[in-house]
């Protein structure tokens, strides 16, 4: 525990159940006022119950909460913006159908005179906050579902900013930006810290807690097992404390993958309408391709095209040789291509079914006799998907909604596997999950490979990139930059970074094959 001379937030024995469930076990934690605190936790450790809780969204079973000195029933939103307390959450809550201004101002309206909306000075405010800000790429008329995943979180992080917090909650806020808008989030949280916000951070991302936090508190099965400054922790025990066991290395050993073999997958000189406008390479059996790039040059425009997902106007794909133009999703599925897609709540799951109808969803074919689902037949198969990925048995009855980010994204694979692909499509399968779980996914991914499988990668996270790939194809404005081989000093993360921002490397590979590699 820090100085009680200095506490923004004090936590005591805070217990929440949901049904069996418990969440939370009696945590405790404190925070010292004008500084960065991070919460560490594998996912279902009971951080982003802690948040709900401090955000007034849920309410406690038992325990105590204290901030700034003074006991807080924290029963609603407001109670929790009336103590100063806001949230930038990772799972977003922005308004899908309003506009970013009516998000912006939503329940924070300015008044006129006679208590009417006063449309002109509500925009006013904005403007002037988004400019503060250096968000003048994102406009103010946009609907929210009009918007990239990478803005929207900023646009939760405005908000959030817009209501002037005494404490901050970001949770897993860089989890969907890129390299520059990291940089200006860096910007923002030290201008918090220098006029006196308290900031509580949820992260995955070791150099996020050394780089903006003084103190630390990991949580594992809804209770505190440590707290810190972060300067006298290392890293190898922090991972230790959170998954409670140390782990061997965080990346699995690479596969050399076959190269002479026929490519599962060819793609010569594909389009799309926006973003794409050049994309050929060649994956092999064994693979582990990955895709780099930063927010917007095409990425998952490749993806959601080679799944069906999004209409290819000009270029070829070949899958084991043969031509084929994905017109849906389920044509690819027939072809054996399955994909992980970027958002797992809106794109990957139904969060109010199970998680038996949710892996299920895409092979109920595989499952059926004369259009009746054989039963017994789905138990099996969602079982034995979920023996793979390790998704605890719940989950054949207890919709997907209930569970963590970690466990959700689980499922999601094993939905992609169940269908028995030879191509696994995976667009930043690792985004907000713990470090336990990431080593889970990347083990997956080899063994997949190792199988015979193909892989095409994308990441946000360059050192995934780096030490899970066999080669890395870099995107810039829609066409192939670079196509990097891991072999001698190729692909190392600056050599990525510098064909990103568009500058040429050095020993540019000459063809999209792996023989070259």
């Amino acid at each position: 525990m820090v100085s009680e001379q200095k506490l923004a937030l004090e936590v005591k024995d805070l217990t929440k159940n949901f049904g069996a469930t418990k969440a939370l076990a009696g945590a405790n934690f404190s925070v010292r006022a004008g500084r960065a605190h991070a919460l560490l936790g594998e996912n279902g450790a009971g951080k982003s119950t802690t948040i709900k809780l401090l955000s007034g969204l849920i309410r406690p079973d038992a325990g105590t909460i204290h901030i700034f000195g003074e006991k807080a029933e924290l029963h609603t939103t407001r109670d929790a913006h009336r103590h100063g307390l806001q949230t930038a959450f990772q799972e977003l809550t922005l308004a899908p159908d309003l506009t970013v201004l009516q998000n912006m101002t939503l329940a924070y309206e300015p008044a006129g005179f006679l208590g009417q909306i006063d449309r002109r000075a509500a925009k006013r405010e904005v403007e002037q906050h988004f400019e503060r800000l250096q968000l003048t790429d994102i406009d103010l008329r946009s609907d929210i579902r009009d918007l990239s995943l990478n803005q929207r979180q900023r646009v939760e992080i405005a908000r959030a900013l817009f209501r002037k917090p005494k404490i901050l909650f970001l949770d897993e806020a860089t989890s969907t930006l890129s390299g520059r808008e990291i940089e200006w989030l860096s910007g923002i949280i030290a201008d918090l810290k220098a006029s006196g916000v308290t900031i509580v951070m949820i992260t995955h991302k070791m150099l996020e807690v050394r780089d903006y936090c003084e103190h630390v508190t990991v949580l594992r099965n809804g209770r505190d097992v440590g707290s810190f400054e972060t300067a006298s922790v290392g890293d190898e025990q922090l991972v230790e404390l959170i998954i409670g066991r140390s782990l061997d290395a965080t990346y699995p050993t690479k596969l050399v993958p076959r190269s002479s073999a026929k490519p599962l997958l060819s793609v010569r000189g594909i389009a799309t309408e926006r973003r794409l406008s050049d994309c050929s390479f060649d994956l092999h059996p064994g693979e582990i391709l990955g895709i780099a790039g930063l927010q917007g040059m095409g990425q998952a425009e490749l993806f959601m095209g080679l799944y069906g997902a999004t209409p290819i106007f000009r270029g070829e794909i070949r899958v084991d040789g043969a031509v084929t133009r994905h017109a849906s999703p389920r044509q690819a599925i027939d072809q054996g291509i399955a994909l992980v897609p970027e958002e797992r709540k809106t794109e990957g799951l139904f969060l109010e079914l199970s998680g038996q109808d949710n892996i299920a969803a895409s092979a109920l074919d595989r499952m059926s006799q004369f259009g009746f689902i054989d039963a017994s037949q789905e138990v099996r198969d969602v079982a034995a998907a979920m023996e793979i990925v390790h998704v605890d048995k719940r989950a054949l009855y207890t919709r997907a909604g209930a569970f963590s980010g970690g466990n959700q994204q689980k499922m999601v694979l094993a939905k992609a596997l169940l269908t028995r692909p030879r191509i696994l499509l995976l667009f930043d399968p690792c985004r907000g999950v713990d470090v336990g779980t990431k080593h889970e996914i990347y083990l997956l991914i080899k063994a997949f490979a190792a199988a015979g499988g193909a892989v095409l990668l994308y990441s946000s996270e360059t050192p995934e990139l780096v030490n899970l790939c066999n080669r890395v194809i870099v995107l810039y404005g829609g066409r192939v930059a670079e196509i990097l081989s891991d072999q001698g000093d190729q692909m190392t993360e600056k050599t990525i970074m510098r064909a990103a921002l568009g500058h040429a490397t050095a020993g540019r590979p000459q063809t999209v094959t792996a023989g070259a590699a």
